[in-house]
């Protein structure tokens, strides 16, 4: 099992903009030169607190990382326009020299649809049918007019996984017409992830990512509100190669943990916890 890396990054009163854009590079170049198998980061609008567009952030990862895969965990494809959306992630997996991960999914929070005036209501019929567009955009199809000339060496678009729940439909969505699935280590119980492991490897799924594991292995943790409801946390080194042997036992082939960004340097010790 590989172990990847996600960062949501957070300002802080002490970090003037600049110092939190270094922090930024910083800590891709750490997570690549502890030889974790990826950076990942998070999607979000509407939460009551400050954001990074998904694809921005990791755009400033592309020339300061050469080898670790840069993925999202997930992004919601119902808040954006497919084709507008396919331009960018083209642009993106360019700058990544293909090493793109495009975890999508329908959204979740209600707050970030409202932001934008999307259709929270229509958000599981919105998903699959922008997915197609998208795929269509990558093929240089014309979808609503002129079509969206690609950009030599991105037909095809990114690997793309699907973010789901243990649902049937959307696991088989997932192994039939995406190149992976991504189970919420934060809503996600044990017995999701395992019935939604089988479910998937049934299908004919071929990579199956836990994401969202809440890692912290501070005595004293600063407070978290992802923390009151998250099924899978780690919070101290025991603990964490428990989960993570459990997990690889599951059939799971990614584990992707959320390193606290005001401490960049529990990394190391992340990295000792599945060698």
């Amino acid at each position: 099992m590989r172990l990847g890396i996600v960062a949501i990054p957070q300002p802080h009163a002490n970090l003037a903009p600049r110092a939190i854009i270094e922090r930024i590079v910083e800590f891709g170049r750490r997570v690549e030169a502890l030889q974790f198998a990826g950076f990942w980061v998070t999607d979000a609008l509407g939460r009551g607190r400050p954001t990074l567009d998904p694809l921005l952030f990791l755009a400033a990862l592309c020339g300061e990382t050469s080898r670790i895969e840069l993925g999202t965990c997930v992004v919601q494809i119902p808040l954006r326009h497919p084709v507008e959306h396919a331009h960018r992630i083209q642009t993106l997996n360019l700058l990544a020299a293909g090493r793109l991960r495009l975890g999508v999914g329908s959204g979740s929070t209600r707050h970030d649809f409202d932001a934008v005036q999307a259709d929270y209501d229509a958000r599981f019929k919105t998903l699959p049918k922008s997915l197609e567009i998208m795929r269509r955009t990558w093929t240089g199809e014309a979808v609503f007019g002129p079509a969206i000339s690609l950009w030599p060496s991105t037909e095809g678009g990114p690997p793309v996984l699907l973010g789901a729940w243990r649902s049937e439909r959307w696991i088989n969505l997932a192994a039939q017409q995406c190149q992976g699935w991504i189970a919420s280590g934060i809503h996600s119980k044990w017995e999701d992830i395992e019935i939604g492991t089988a479910m998937y490897r049934t299908a004919g799924g071929t990579r199956a990512i836990v994401a969202n594991i809440l890692t912290d292995l501070r005595p004293d943790p600063a407070a978290n509100p992802l923390a009151h409801h998250a099924n899978l946390s780690i919070g101290s080194a025991s603990a964490g190669c428990d989960t993570l042997r459990r997990l690889a036992d599951l059939g799971i082939d990614d584990a992707l943990l959320i390193c606290p960004f005001d401490d960049p340097d529990q990394l190391e010790a992340i990295r000792e916890l599945f060698p």
